[in-house]
């Protein structure tokens, strides 16, 4: 992020594009604020955000 001021366009697993950004010192994909990280679980690690990501058409 710090590179390309402050913003990144990532590649979905549906192969759809999702924009990465720092805003205010939150980290935010498209508009989900990410507001809770590295939750262990069974299978992985859990990142929390506040909004539903619905792919593009």
């Amino acid at each position: 992020l710090a590179d390309n001021n402050g913003e990144v366009q990532v590649t979905m697993l549906n192969g759809g594009k999702a924009t990465v950004k720092l805003m205010d010192g939150a980290i935010m994909i498209d508009n989900a604020k990410i507001v809770m990280t590295d939750i262990d679980a069974a299978n992985g690690i859990i990142h929390v955000i506040d909004a539903v990501i619905v792919p593009a058409e």
